[in-house]
């Protein structure tokens, strides 16, 4: 318990991860109440084309090329494209952290194999290979959400196989072996714990770089065609970039906000979380 209200002192005292904190929240309260206040399709087409934003009160945010309103797919494309950041980053860390551990636990052959296995997928550009797993699986939430997981996990592998080679020498880890504790509580309750630090940072970094790759695929054509984000905003209004620039910016600046409150959030976690700072 001393040691949790110690990391919130010390995460408190950081005022540029308090206001990613704050972005983030205001992010989550447009997800959570998108159905609330626009309870109508996202995808329904309520306007004239091409109403700018200030123009008309009922459209606050304006309309885009098919008079679909900009505030409701905001709102809306906040839920997916939170969703499939998070949902996203879970499994690769879950996929990348299972790798990394075994490999840096066992070493040897076991290692071999499984740093192998890693950089045969570090070897193939990372948003290629999504493009090529979303067209071959077929654009979906699901499947896009995969293909960013995919191509996210090996970067925590090998950072968690660093951590374990570290941890596996200490002398609370040697004890453990040697009262006979088996391997699988070993990793679990001795390793795991002390390695979660830089696990946890780099997952707060990888949400973000997760927004940003369904983004891309969806601005590419290779988003759920039958939901919004915000990458389908951008990606719809990209043929109206000179007459109506606003469509692209509005879901553009969101995703700019909330890439750069999960970077402030994960500079943050590092500093409260780094051991050699702790006296900062």
């Amino acid at each position: 318990m001393k040691a949790f209200r110690d990391f919130c002192r010390r995460f408190s005292r950081n005022r540029a991860a308090l206001a990613g904190i704050a972005i983030l929240l205001l992010v989550f309260v447009m997800a959570v109440s998108a159905g609330r206040l626009f309870p109508d399709d996202p995808w329904d087409m309520i306007a004239q084309p091409f109403v700018w934003p200030g123009q008309d009160r009922e459209i606050w945010l304006g309309s885009d090329m098919l008079g679909r309103d900009l505030a409701a797919g905001l709102f809306h494309g906040a839920k997916v494209s939170l969703m499939i950041g998070f949902v996203a980053t879970l499994m690769a860390v879950v996929t990348g952290t299972t790798i990394g551990a075994l490999a840096g636990y066992y070493r040897g052959p076991v290692d071999d194999l499984l740093m192998r296995f890693t950089e045969l997928f570090q070897t193939i550009p990372q948003f290629i290979f999504a493009i090529v797993v979303v067209a071959i699986l077929s654009p979906s939430v699901a499947n896009v959400t995969i293909a960013i997981a995919l191509v996210s996990w090996p970067s925590v592998a090998r950072l968690v196989r660093g951590e374990f080679l570290a941890l596996r020498e200490r002398e609370f880890v040697q004890a453990s072996i040697a009262i006979g504790m088996g391997d699988l509580r070993i990793i679990l309750t001795q390793i795991l714990p002390n390695a979660l630090g830089p696990i946890i940072v780099t997952g707060s970094l990888m949400v973000a770089t997760a927004i940003l790759t369904e983004a891309g695929l969806a601005f590419l054509g290779l988003g759920d065609p039958n939901v919004m984000s915000w990458g389908t905003i951008i990606g719809g209004g990209r043929d109206a970039l000179r007459s109506a620039w606003y469509i692209t910016a509005i879901p553009g600046f969101a995703i700019l906000l909330t890439v750069l409150a999960l970077n402030l959030v994960g500079e943050g976690l590092n500093d409260a979380l780094n051991p050699r700072l702790k006296n900062r």
